[in-house]
């Protein structure tokens, strides 16, 4: 049993408003072909497979065009849970024609956990069982109380998803048992979930949300119970193993989802099973476009511009200014530096802006170089805000931008 673990595609995703649809494209084209070269059994995608919960027509048939040619390998199987940046109604809606195809969707959480528990067969024969866990939203963790804190808040939710691990491992460690009845042997089970372990790493500018609000719903190793055989990981875009344990992992995305990401190697997670013992590798996956940040003063910026354009390599360029000189149209000097080049300049940061429209709140000038944080603590200084106050309305502002990213659109 050979499985691929990969998460975090974002297919629809935009780089400062520049589509990247041929980067997914050539992405998708190479996993195809990495199924067969690798002979895949089963392959787990663990979230986030949308960038939106309303993603493009082409986002949508690139995602399908893809499960078609899935079919056509000899991958038995794929499961596919939702991340936080999918709508779990889109997902749910094919679910019984994908079935068909052997694609198993899982989008929400369902009232009967036993749906999370899907045993995979080849000929009949069971050859694995995952617990098929998507994005656990805090509404389905947790009753809300009158005049809980937000310490209270997140042990609560803590304790939900502790407790839905435990119960949809019970169910497979059940079926598990009526498998070796029937005389299938060590059948190896493999969860799969979408969340933020603690002790994860993250990097500026991925574009990763926060799932919860405050910083202490971060879920330790020990939620996940020791009979599992491997636990496929989705929400982190950095490749990595949780908790000093090999066989709980994020395989990260498999393109650079922000320039934070550029030097980034990226990679899929190749699981292959001999009764339970797992053998793990990670197989590269080619850099389709290349990105690259430079920072620093005019000089330094001109010179890597200078040393690129001479390599005659198609690069996607964010640019920091960070200069004491103010220089006058920063942009089109830098433009004309790069033109009839392959080179090509997405972001501009200038910092001597940036400054500038921090300190003075109300200039609007630059407003396309602030996240929604950015402005919110500017808002926050030019209302004089004392620090005591300043923790509770960070935490009820992150609190509504939550709620206005889980909102599902797609549910009537």
């Amino acid at each position: 049993m050979k499985i691929l673990h990969t998460a975090d595609w974002h297919l629809g995703r935009a780089l400062y408003g520049h589509k990247r649809h041929q980067e997914f494209s050539e992405f998708l084209t190479w996993m195809i072909k990495t199924l067969t070269e690798e002979k895949i059994d089963v392959l787990l995608i663990a979230g986030d497979v949308f960038d939106t919960n309303l993603p493009s027509n082409r986002a949508q048939a690139m995602y399908y065009e893809f499960l078609y040619q899935v079919s056509r390998t000899d991958c038995q199987h794929v499961v596919i849970t939702a991340g936080n940046h999918d709508s779990p109604t889109f997902l749910n809606a094919p679910q019984a024609l994908l079935k068909a195809l052997n694609v198993h969707v899982i989008g929400q959480v369902s009232a009967d956990l036993s749906d999370e528990v899907i045993t995979l067969t080849r000929n009949g024969v069971p050859e694995l069982i995952v617990c098929a866990v998507p994005y656990l939203r805090d509404k389905d963790m947790r009753i809300m109380t009158v005049g809980e804190s937000l310490e209270d808040k997140n042990r609560a939710l803590i304790r939900g998803i502790e407790h839905h691990y435990q119960a949809v491992t019970d169910l497979a460690i059940a079926e598990q048992s009526r498998c070796a009845a029937a005389g299938h042997q060590e059948i190896p089970i493999v969860a799969m979930g979408h969340l933020f372990a603690a002790g994860g790493e993250t990097l500026e500018g991925d574009g990763v949300r926060d799932l919860y609000v405050g910083n202490l719903a971060y879920v330790n190793v020990a939620a996940f119970p020791t009979e599992l055989d491997y636990v496929a990981l989705g929400h982190l875009h950095v490749p990595q193993i949780v908790g000093g344990c090999e066989h709980i992992r994020y395989s990260g995305s498999p393109i650079a989802m922000g320039f934070g990401e550029a030097k980034q190697n990226k990679s899929v997670v190749i699981i292959e099973f001999v009764g339970r013992n797992a053998t793990i590798s990670l197989l590269p996956i080619p850099r389709f476009q290349a990105l690259e940040r430079i920072s620093g003063d005019l000089d330094t910026i001109e010179a890597r511009l200078d040393a690129l354009r001479e390599m005659q390599q198609p690069v996607w360029l964010e640019i920091e200014y960070t200069g004491n000189a103010i220089v006058g149209d920063l942009r089109g000097r830098l433009e004309t530096r790069v033109a009839g080049s392959s080179l090509m300049i997405l972001r501009i940061k200038n910092q001597q802006v940036l400054n500038h429209v921090m300190q003075v709140a109300q200039d609007a000038v630059a407003l396309e170089e602030l996240s929604v944080e950015d402005v919110f603590e500017a808002c926050l200084k030019a209302a004089d805000v004392l620090p005591e106050s300043s923790a509770l309305l960070r935490a009820l502002h992150q609190e509504v931008v939550q709620s206005l990213n889980e909102d599902d659109q797609n549910a009537e």
